[in-house]
C-alpha cells in the first residue's frame, strides 16, 4: 500500500488512513504527504511535507517533485490510496515542462484576484501543474488506485478538488481560452501559457488526460467530506441545544457583499416576524480585487462586513448575529476564519476610528473588523469543506 494525502486536511486524513490499513494488516511501504503546516508522519515510510498556499512557492515545488519521486517506485501489482482535500492545488504544485516556477506563481496570483470561482480557477490551473488533470494517476498506474475526496468546492466535482490530480479533465484548451477571456484574463497570464495554450487547441500538444485514457480504469473515487455533510452536523447540534435550525439549500456563490447583505436582509425578516432559530448557508463567495491584488481581507470577512452595513439599518437587529468563516480556518490572506456581525458593529467600527465603508470599498475588511474586535481567529481546522454563514435571530 502507498498513501499520498494533499490538501488542507491531509494530516487527520492519512492518520485515519494509516491506523484503519494497520488494523487490516495491509503494508505500508511508501507515500507522500503534503499540507499547509508541519505535523507528524502517519508513518515511518511517508514523507511529510509543508507545501505553500494560496500561492506555490519553494515548498510547494519540492513536495512535487518529492511526489514525483515517490511515484516511479511502486511496482505494478500495489495499492495506491490518494486522499485529497482542498488546497492541494497550490500545495503540491510545480510547473509543467517549459514553463517556469516563476509562471506559476503569476498564474496563480492572477486567478485570486480574478473573482472567479474556485471551479473555474481550477479549470484554468490544473493545465498547467504538474499533478493537476489526473496527471498523478497516469503516474500511479498500472497500480490500482482508491481516490478519497473531501470537497471544497459547489457541487463536489471530484475534477475540481485540488485540480483533480486523480481525475481526468473534461475541459479543452479551447474552453481553457474561453474562461480566460470571459474573464479578461487571457494577456495577463504568463506568454509561455498563452502559447501553450494555442498549441494545444491546433493539436501541436497533447491534451490533459482525457477519461478514455486507459490509466483511469485503475482508479476508483469516492466522497467522504462536504459542505453539506458538516451543515447538517450543525442542524443535529443546533437541535440537542434546543434551537430550531435550518439550512438554506441554495448554495452560498457570487459576490461577497450582496450575498452578506442578501442574508441580512433574510435573517431582518425572519425577526420582524418574530420567529427565532438557526439559520444555516454553506458554498463559497468571490471578491474581485482587480489589479491591485494586496488588498486584506477574505471574502467571509467582506460578507460580515457588509452584513454589518445592512444590520445597522434594521429595526430589528438587536436579535440578529451571524458568524461567516472558512471551515479551514482561514479566510483569504489573513490569520482570521472569518468574521461576527450584528447590527452594533458598523458603528463600533466607526468609534473605533476605522472607515468601514471605506474598506468594504476597498477589499479591506480585515483591518476594520479587527479594530472592533469581530475577527474569528480559529487556526487550522484540518478539514476544507468551503464556507459557512451561521445566522442566529434570538
Amino acid at each position: 500500500m502507498w498513501v499520498y494525502a494533499l490538501g488542507k486536511a491531509a494530516h487527520p486524513m492519512a492518520a485515519g488512513a494509516v491506523a484503519e490499513l494497520q488494523r487490516s494488516l495491509h503494508t505500508i511501504v511508501g507515500g507522500v504527504l503534503v499540507a499547509p503546516a508541519a505535523g507528524p508522519a502517519p508513518h515511518a515510510t511517508i514523507a511529510t511535507l509543508r507545501g505553500d498556499h494560496p500561492l506555490p512557492a519553494r515548498n510547494s515545488f519540492t513536495a512535487a517533485q518529492r511526489i514525483g519521486e515517490s511515484a516511479t517506485a511502486k511496482r505494478g501489482d500495489d495499492v495506491a490510496i490518494v486522499l485529497v482535500s482542498g488546497g492541494a492545488s497550490s500545495l503540491a504544485a510545480a510547473p509543467l515542462r517549459g514553463m517556469s516556477e516563476r509562471d506559476l506563481v503569476q498564474l496563480f496570483e492572477v486567478l485570486l484576484g480574478s473573482g472567479l470561482d474556485v471551479r473555474a480557477m481550477n479549470a484554468v490551473r490544473k493545465r498547467f501543474t504538474r499533478w493537476g488533470a489526473g496527471r498523478l494517476a497516469i503516474a500511479l498506474a498500472p497500480a490500482r488506485t482508491h481516490v478519497l475526496v473531501m470537497s471544497d468546492v459547489i457541487g463536489d466535482d471530484a475534477g475540481d478538488i485540488g485540480s483533480g490530480p486523480c481525475t481526468p479533465d473534461v475541459h479543452t484548451a479551447r474552453d481553457v481560452v474561453e474562461i480566460l477571456r470571459g474573464a479578461v484574463l487571457l494577456q495577463r497570464i504568463p506568454a509561455a501559457m498563452r502559447d501553450y495554450l494555442a498549441d494545444a487547441s491546433r493539436g501541436i500538444v497533447p491534451e490533459t488526460p482525457k477519461p478514455s485514457h486507459p490509466a483511469f480504469a485503475h482508479v476508483t473515487t469516492r466522497l467522504i467530506g462536504s459542505n453539506r455533510l458538516a451543515l447538517d452536523a450543525m442542524v443535529r447540534r443546533a437541535h440537542a441545544l434546543a434551537v430550531p435550525a435550518e439550512v438554506v439549500d441554495r448554495p452560498l456563490s457570487g459576490e461577497a457583499s450582496r450575498c452578506g447583505v442578501a442574508i441580512a436582509e433574510a435573517l431582518l425578516a425572519r425577526a420582524e416576524s418574530g420567529q427565532r432559530g438557526c439559520v444555516l448557508w454553506g458554498g463559497e463567495t468571490t471578491v474581485r480585487l482587480g489589479a491591485d491584488a494586496s488588498a486584506r481581507g477574505g471574502r467571509c470577512q467582506e460578507l460580515a462586513l457588509a452584513a454589518s452595513r445592512r444590520l445597522a439599518q434594521g429595526s430589528a437587529a438587536k436579535r440578529v448575529t451571524l458568524l461567516a468563516a472558512g471551515t479551514d480556518g482561514r479566510d483569504g490572506p489573513t490569520d482570521a476564519a472569518g468574521a461576527f456581525a450584528d447590527g452594533a458593529l458598523w458603528d463600533e467600527i466607526v468609534r473605533s476610528g476605522q472607515d468601514p465603508e471605506h474598506a468594504l470599498a476597498r477589499h479591506e475588511s480585515y483591518v476594520a473588523l479587527d479594530a472592533a474586535g469581530a475577527l474569528l481567529r480559529r487556526g487550522q481546522t484540518g478539514t476544507n469543506v468551503m464556507d459557512v454563514v451561521i445566522g442566529v435571530v434570538e
